[in-house]
């Protein structure tokens, strides 16, 4: 069948047949359908919608387009985590070692930055040495040396969603339920887990603006990798100000460092253990949701999350060295600091604005070949309820290069909000879904 006339089928807003998907899956992964064809599919479907069979079937056909992998070889129970995208997020690199320290193996294929947002494995790769493209080999080593392995897709694990991801990040098709469903659970199915924790983020700085839609995008989670054989539970929470401190690579790892010794933001450090801590829940490896927090805050406590992330970090080629170290970091040229411009406290910080912000200095991309500087990125002084003087500072900006700073300054300056009033505290957790 015509590749034109299966976008033409979804652009008039037709349901597509199984085997019509099946030949889109199949044509991106053979490349027989070249990007155009593609991206204009994608653009019908963000723009159309897809019924939950449809959605269904594309998951199906994008595991299909390569390997699912049997890791019933490697003792212990399989159950990984996957975030939708925020400003800030750093959560993988800390609750991956805590819940393997608990006796999870956590076989966790990320991605790279998508939109505003910096990806898992470009905060990776800030490390020294570290290694995200291993082969399956590899990755089943690690496994079962320590438990966790941190990787991008390889070849052979849904093909197709490594294509379409990237043409999705600047194609402007990335806010799509159907899309982003198939997208995480195909690269999930095909990694050979039992069960998934989902954090479907929510707010000004996430894919999901509305609850209404991250409600909806969660529930096609749930259902999909429920319908697929994998037990999938779904966390919403809220994105509308950055999460921690640091915006940008090697400055969330840097923060990630300091949550697995203590020291870590509250927001982060409670966001990481609750999903950390639902892994193990799970996995069944105790009885209750209060054990298995209980068990979390213990690796945390005592240090052990953070001695596992060293053998994670030793385990995939990067330097242990760095965790004692994070001077070793890669480090910006320049740094300056953006002041509040009267008294008050800070009544929001706009996410989105901080992450496209730091995205101009380069820690994210515009475009498939754009390269990040690990370095750049922005440092939160004043958080949501704060009270700030004039003169103080709101965020330090770490950057490289002058090309784009003053307009990444215009849009920080603007990302901060100074009320007269303390706002009311939110939870960051705000439902859960699957249990």
């Amino acid at each position: 069948m015509r590749a034109v006339d299966i976008i033409r089928r979804k652009r008039d807003g037709l349901a597509l047949d199984d085997a019509e998907i099946e030949a889109f899956a199949h044509g991106v992964t053979a490349r027989e359908w070249p990007d155009y064809q593609a991206s204009a599919l994608l653009m019908a479907i963000c723009l159309r919608g897809m019924t939950p069979a449809e959605t269904d079937c594309l998951t199906r056909a994008m595991v299909q387009s390569g390997e699912r992998l049997d890791l019933s070889d490697i003792p212990g129970p399989k159950v990984d985590k996957h975030s939708t995208g925020g400003v800030g997020d750093k959560t993988s690199l800390i609750l991956a070692p805590l819940a393997a320290t608990c006796g999870v193996i956590v076989p966790k294929m990320s991605g790279r930055s998508l939109g505003h947002s910096g990806g898992t494995l470009d905060k990776l790769e800030a490390i020294p040495g570290f290694r995200v493209g291993l082969s399956l080999a590899e990755f089943r080593a690690a496994l079962r040396k320590v438990g966790c392995a941190l990787i991008g897709q390889t070849q052979e694990i849904a093909p197709a969603d490594k294509i379409l991801y990237a043409l999705r990040d600047v194609t402007a098709t990335v806010e799509s339920i159907p899309l982003i469903t198939a997208s995480i659970l195909s690269k999930k199915i095909a990694e050979g887990i039992e069960a998934l924790v989902l954090d479907v983020k929510c707010g000004k700085g996430a894919f999901m603006k509305s609850p209404s839609d991250a409600r909806a995008l969660a529930e096609a989670l749930v259902r999909t990798g429920n319908d697929n054989g994998v037990r999938t539970e779904v966390f919403l929470t809220a994105m509308d100000q950055p999460l921690g401190r640091a915006v940008g690579n090697a400055l969330e790892v840097r923060e990630a460092i300091a949550t697995l010794r203590g020291e870590g933001p509250a927001d982060l450090t409670e966001l990481s253990v609750t999903l950390a801590a639902r892994m193990v829940r799970l996995g069944g490896l105790v009885k209750d949701a209060a054990s298995a927090e209980q068990a979390v805050r213990s690796a945390l406590a005592s240090g052990r999350g953070l001695e596992k992330f060293r053998a994670i970090v030793e385990q995939q080629g990067g330097d242990p060295r760095t965790l004692d170290d994070p001077s070793r970091l890669p480090r910006a040229r320049d740094q300056l600091i953006v002041r509040a411009e009267r008294m008050g406290y800070v009544g929001d910080i706009h996410a989105e604005q901080v992450g496209r912000a730091t995205m101009m200095l380069g820690a994210g991309r515009d475009r498939v070949e754009d390269t990040i500087d690990p370095a750049v990125g922005a440092i939160i002084l004043a958080h949501r309820g704060e009270e700030v003087r004039a003169g103080d500072g709101l965020v330090e900006v770490h950057y490289n290069a002058d090309a784009k700073l003053a307009e990444a300054l215009a849009m920080l300056r603007q990302a901060w909000a100074i009320a007269e009033e303390p706002p009311t505290p939110e939870s960051i957790v705000i439902e859960s879904l699957g249990t």
